[in-house]
């Protein structure tokens, strides 16, 4: 077994954004929490892209920060671009997105972890699990070093057998020149532990000093910045702008002419890909009619002069991406410093856990990120968190914190995983959502916060500002809807003004701003009662009452899905007696035991006439168990 050194509560294996976040909120929550990393200084890397947020993703992050996890903070300090997407449609898809400062965000992100109480960090390799039975009880360092605990988080992201792949040459390696976790990947196999083969991948980087920038359109940040921290009013700071360039003809022909070459078509990659997020061959190839493709240029931070391809990756050969790179306007003299690359790494069968992220067949292993079947930093990140919460709430005998699919991108995150599966890298997007409208990112500390208070990662004063903000909006709409605008001239020129019809008698503010060509900031000349309230504010006041019966009819929609999920299905059910059960339904509700009705309802295989004998069945269940009782 080794030298037995210090013992824990919870031991988060692996120190990206998912370990991060698990490692936090455990010690926050008063578990004697340390967090191994083979490398203390790739802490909360960024081997792809280093932005946070963006469609979807952009949500996550608000809901991470809600719940009091450190992702918005550090994200909002280290900064250097801010935009908020898709402000062109409505409220429910607005996600804010930002390009960090790499290595500011990974120092502030370490340096967090420091100086936090009841965590240790370690640099050290967790090459096997101990276990008595189906137990957790340790781990041990590729030192020989046996540390026992009760609690593991494995958060590996894309470590375990990692396998670089450019054109026809791979090696064994992490992402980013890091070493790879090898033997970890034997350990969870010996455990009966299913492991699936993922790939994914990076473009190249090349020097900023290379480029051309007239040939392409600037993209500025967004001013105001909008910051990802319910914690903060404002951010001011001045942005590095990002730009925008386009694939040719001549880089398709490029592609076309050497896809033998590419080990996506040459079968040398085994592992599969994330389909949202291709690989610009492979965009070429499926969207052949398309005559060009989007590439960002996007800084990596303001002490360097390297700058990161977005939209272009690829695991072509060197030369073949040299002069593909070469072909975009504005980087005819690229100077490429990184080349892309794509990697292949083990990640777990997501379908083997709980929705509190533990393992269902082992007590005491919690899983989160990448390993799980996911892809994204802050996907990482949202499980990361829920799995260091209820690492501790574990300890402590308490209920796991499970959120579900109406109350938060993470529920939708998680769900999707634990009960559908993933047969790709999954990505978090706004349509994976039913209850988009509900799930905004403007309202994520409405929706959250208080949870985070109650489980003590938000602090008193923070949860009194932010019942106090909610007073304040609860107080803006209620005088919407009761100040009364009487018609008048001015009143009337205003909504010519505006394109508004004009109005014959009196009308409520309220009324006023449902039109959609008033807004709440316009409305302002003609309301001389209104009082300075900050952004966040105003902007949930406005949607609450532009969107007042869309929102109700969805949380009408909500609460019929609260019925199901409430409706808990025992955890001794033997689906196998209960008959009217078609056979696929039985071997797929055997094989995931869905804690509810509404977790089944969503199991691939399992049709609504199953859900309807198994209502009948539960139904029937508990009047013989009340019957027997009396």
């Amino acid at each position: 077994m080794g030298n037995t050194f210090e013992e824990y509560d919870v031991i988060v294996v692996g120190a990206g954004h998912a370990g991060c976040e698990a490692a936090l909120a455990a010690a926050r929550m008063g578990a004697k929490t340390a967090i191994f990393s083979m490398n203390l200084d790739s802490i909360a890397n960024m081997p792809c892209n280093p932005s946070i947020g963006g469609t979807a993703k952009g949500h996550l992050v608000r809901e991470i920060d809600a719940l009091g996890g450190e992702m918005g903070r550090c994200a909002d300090k280290t900064l250097i671009q801010s935009r908020t997407l898709n402000t062109t449609k409505g409220p429910a898809v607005f996600s804010l997105r930002a390009q960090m400062d790499r290595r500011s965000y990974q120092r502030e992100m370490k340096h967090t972890l420091e100086l936090q109480g009841n965590l240790h960090l370690r640099q050290e390799e967790i090459t096997e699990l101990l276990t008595e039975g189906r137990k957790i009880i340790g781990v041990t360092t590729h030192i020989g070093i046996t540390y026992p605990c009760k609690i593991v988080i494995l958060t590996t992201g894309t470590f375990l057998q990692g396998r670089i792949i450019i054109g026809d040459v791979s090696y064994s390696s992490g992402p980013d020149g890091l070493f790879p976790s090898n033997k970890l990947s034997d350990s969870l196999k010996s455990l009966g532990i299913e492991l699936l083969r993922f790939k994914t991948g990076t473009p190249a980087r090349i020097n900023r000093k290379s480029v051309d920038f007239s040939k392409m359109t600037e993209q500025p940040g967004d001013n105001p910045i909008v910051p990802f921290s319910f914690e903060h009013e404002t951010i001011d700071r001045e942005q590095v702008s990002c730009y925008l360039t386009y694939t040719t003809e001549k880089t398709h022909n490029i592609i076309r002419e050497n896809l033998h070459r590419s080990p996506l078509y040459s079968g040398t990659i085994e592992g599969i890909g994330p389909r949202y997020c291709p690989s610009v061959e492979d965009k070429v190839v499926r969207f052949a009619d398309k005559e060009r493709h989007q590439v960002f240029i996007e800084p990596m931070g303001l002490d360097t002069e390297e700058v990161y391809l977005q939209g272009f990756s690829t695991s072509m050969p060197v030369d073949v991406q040299h002069e593909m790179i070469r072909s975009l306007p504005g980087l005819e003299n690229a100077q490429v410093m990184r080349n892309a690359y794509a990697i292949e790494y083990d990640c777990i069968n997501p379908l083997v856990l709980k929705p509190s992220l533990e393992f269902k067949e082992f007590d005491g292993l919690f899983s989160a990120g990448q390993i799980n079947g996911s892809s994204g930093y802050e996907e990482a990140a949202a499980q990361g968190l829920i799995a260091g919460i209820n690492s501790v709430l574990k300890i402590k005998g308490k209920n796991p914190l499970i959120l579900d699919r109406s109350q938060a991108y993470i529920g939708v995150l998680i769900d999707d995983l634990v009960t559908k599966g993933t047969k790709e890298p999954y990505r978090m997007m706004t349509s994976r959502a039913e209850y988009r409208l509900h799930l905004r990112q403007d309202n994520a500390d409405s929706r959250l916060t208080p949870k985070g208070y109650e489980l003590g990662l938000i602090n008193e004063n923070r949860y009194q500002s932010f019942l106090e903000k909610q007073r304040i909006i609860d107080q803006e709409i209620q005088r919407l809807k009761q100040k009364n605008i009487p018609p008048s001239d001015a009143v009337n020129s205003f909504l010519d003004k505006h394109g508004s019809t004009q109005i014959k008698s009196g009308v409520k503010l309220s009324e006023l701003l449902k039109r959609p060509e008033l807004t709440y900031e316009a409305l302002k000349e003609i309301d001389n009662e209104r009082q300075g309230l900050p952004d966040a504010v105003t902007e949930q006041v406005s949607i609450s009452i532009k969107y007042e019966g869309y929102i109700a009819k969805q949380m009408q929609q909500i609460e019929q899905f609260k019925k199901m999920e409430k409706k808990l299905i025992p955890e001794d059910i033997d689906y196998n007696d209960i008959s009217g059960l078609r056979i696929e339904a039985k071997q797929k509700l055997s094989a995931q035991r869905p804690v509810s009705l509404g977790q089944a309802s969503r199991i691939s295989g399992v049709s609504p006439a199953d859900i309807s004998v198994l209502v009948i069945y539960l139904n029937a269940r508990g009047k013989r168990s009340n019957k027997d009782d009396g």
